[in-house]
């Protein structure tokens, strides 16, 4: 029999297994899709913005926490020992290095990095993948910001615009679509999977060496490769002999793919199954036994024919909240999360899904609310009974925070996923 089951092939679910396998539990993953990594820039924010409003922005996330944690005790942050951030951060900041897609932050280890995003605004985040390290808003180079003709979702001179008003000496240009494909539409995992090609990038080094100015950094659409990324990299440098930097398009994401793809066959590599197309839709639930709590027997997932069912000694939930599918509601104003019915913080009155100010300062409850948990990530209730003894839940489906405003989505998935990784393994 399996020791853990986790639902969830976002970077929760995928960080959780990871951990839980190095510590030498035998591990499966399971899905009903991908997971959002797809949809994600590839960066990792730890806390971006805090204040009302969230509206201020964080130059130093892990000097700010202890604030910001005293502030909102009910974070899923406050559930981790103080340096378990910085180190968790650590640690997969050189998991990444070892699966040959290197991530990186400021200098001093401390500061949010600030970099374009695809409109040309400043997005702080704490990790980000080498190839966008070159883009920070800290250094000096002025910038050239690199187009294609006819590329989707991806416009250099209103990336330039918005850079200039933000004090960087930027400006942009458009390169024909042949230097990096012959299709005549193509989505940017298509344009990535062009540029492995050799020659491909080896002319568009020579053309874009051809256009710099002494002096600038390059800017480009994050199509830079898929599966040959470093190779590219490499080669645009060495012809150009400027720094070059990655901007996250709109999704998909080919640097979250990259993510995705590295854990995946690194997971794969353990000898951990990763299995998407497999909706749980149902549950054993063992009732309470001489005071302790239920348990989870088996979990079954959706096939053609009869359930699968899948047997484990424990069980992790990371299917994401209220917009990652793993919560769901209906028009009378109920919310429920959607394998185990777990105990939810979100309120069960469509009137109080939203406070009456668009940028709450607490965020609004039908997005903070969520899966309650103790200290080792397992589910409690509201009176802080566990539920089950063998359940685990982590990631975006946490209580308690409001991730995409604070900008702390990835620091969420990580850390939590690290830290019921860790607690599964010790049980």
């Amino acid at each position: 029999m399996l020791d853990l089951l986790v639902v969830g092939t976002g970077l929760s679910g995928l960080i959780a297994a990871h951990t839980a396998a190095k510590e030498g539990q035998q591990v499966r993953v399971i899905s009903k899709g991908l997971g959002a990594l797809h949809w994600s820039a590839g960066t990792i924010d730890l806390l971006g913005y805090t204040g009302s409003g969230h509206t201020e922005q964080v130059r130093r996330p892990l000097e700010v926490m202890p604030k910001f944690l005293e502030e909102h005790p009910g974070h899923p942050f406050a559930h981790l020992q103080p340096d378990f951030i910085a180190e968790g951060l650590s640690n997969f900041a050189a998991l990444t290095g070892t699966l040959g897609l290197p991530y990186a932050g400021a200098e001093n280890g401390q500061d949010n990095l600030f970099l374009p995003s695809p409109a040309g605004a400043a997005r702080p985040t704490f990790l980000a993948p080498l190839a966008q390290m070159a883009g920070d808003l800290g250094r000096s180079e002025p910038m050239l910001i690199v187009g294609f003709e006819g590329m989707r979702d991806f416009y250099p001179y209103l990336i330039a615009e918005n850079l200039a008003k933000l004090g960087q000496q930027t400006r942009a240009v458009i390169m024909p679509m042949d230097l990096v494909t012959a299709r005549h539409d193509a989505n940017t995992v298509q344009l990535a999977e062009e540029l492995d090609d050799g020659d491909r990038r080896q002319e568009l080094g020579r053309q874009l060496k051809g256009i710099v100015q002494p002096g600038e950094r390059i800017g480009l659409p994050a199509i830079l490769g898929l599966n040959a990324h470093g190779a590219v990299m490499r080669d645009l440098q060495e012809l150009c002999a400027v720094p070059i930097f990655e901007i996250p398009t709109l999704p998909p994401s080919v640097p979250g793919i990259r993510l995705f793809g590295a854990l995946r066959d690194s997971l794969i590599s353990m000898g951990v199954r990763v299995e998407p197309g497999m909706e749980v839709i149902e549950a054993q639930k063992k009732a309470p036994q001489n005071g302790s709590a239920g348990a989870i027997g088996w979990m079954a997932s959706k096939t053609p024919g009869r359930p699968l069912k899948h047997r484990a000694e424990k069980f992790l939930l990371a299917t994401g909240g209220i917009l990652g599918g793993g919560f769901d509601s209906d028009m009378n104003g109920r919310v429920w999360e959607v394998i185990l019915d777990l105990p939810l913080s979100v309120p069960q009155d469509r009137s109080e899904w939203f406070e009456s100010r668009f940028l709450s300062e607490d965020g609004h409850p039908v997005f903070t609310g969520g899966v309650m948990v103790d200290d080792n990530f397992q589910p409690v209730t509201n009176d802080g009974k566990l539920v089950f003894e063998n359940l685990w839940s982590a990631g975006h489906m946490l209580a308690g925070a409001d991730p995409i405003v604070e900008r702390t989505v990835e620091g969420i998935a990580i850390l939590s996923g690290m830290a019921a990784g860790k607690a599964i393994a010790a049980q």
